[in-house]
C-alpha cells in the first residue's frame, strides 16, 4: 500500500474526494516528519509510537577492500507498534 492507496481508502470510507483525502494523508505524514525532526516522540493510540533514536559514531569496514572507515553518528526514526497492531499481525 502506498500514499495513493491509503488516500483512496480514506476517500471511500468517509465520502470525500480523492484529492482532499490525498491532502490529508500528505499532511499527516508531514506532521509526523516535522515532529520527528524536532526530536519529539509521536504516539498514536491503538497504532504505535514513532521515536527518534541516535546511533553513535563507529568504525566499519569497506567490504570490497577491507579498509577501515569511520561511520558518522546519525539519527533514525523507529516505530514500535501498539499491542492492538501486534495482535492483528499475529492472529
Amino acid at each position: 500500500m502506498n500514499n495513493s492507496d491509503l488516500a483512496d481508502k480514506l476517500a471511500a470510507a468517509h465520502g470525500i474526494s480523492k484529492a482532499d483525502a490525498r491532502k490529508y494523508v500528505d499532511a499527516t505524514f508531514a506532521a509526523i516528519a516535522d515532529a520527528a525532526g524536532a526530536g519529539e516522540e509521536v504516539s498514536l493510540n491503538g497504532f504505535g509510537k514513532f521515536k527518534v533514536k541516535e546511533t553513535a559514531a563507529r568504525e566499519g569496514r569497506n567490504p570490497s577492500t577491507g579498509a577501515t572507515i569511520q561511520i558518522a553518528a546519525s539519527k533514525k526514526l523507529t516505530f514500535a507498534p501498539a499491542k492492538a497492531v501486534k495482535d492483528k499481525l499475529n492472529g
